[in-house]
């Protein structure tokens, strides 16, 4: 999956895949990367609009959805 990368002091890159609904994230301080897995469209784009991608991803996506660390 292509990542972008982000200006974010908490992720380093995310990116979405549209046909399995699967959320991408690799994390900066550690450079782990995590799917975060049935996460619908919108949810993503609302995510890539906010202002703090860090809090958005922690109030819109981690807890939220099934996850599994890849990398």
């Amino acid at each position: 999956m292509d990542r972008d990368i982000v200006d974010s002091s908490m992720i380093a890159s995310i990116g979405y895949d549209q046909s399995a609904g699967t959320v991408e994230v690799e994390f900066r301080s550690n450079r782990q990367i995590w799917h975060y897995y049935d996460v619908p469209e919108f949810t993503y784009n609302e995510l890539r609009a906010a202002g703090s991608l860090g809090k958005a991803f922690n109030a819109m996506i981690r807890g939220q959805f099934r996850e599994a660390r890849v990398g």
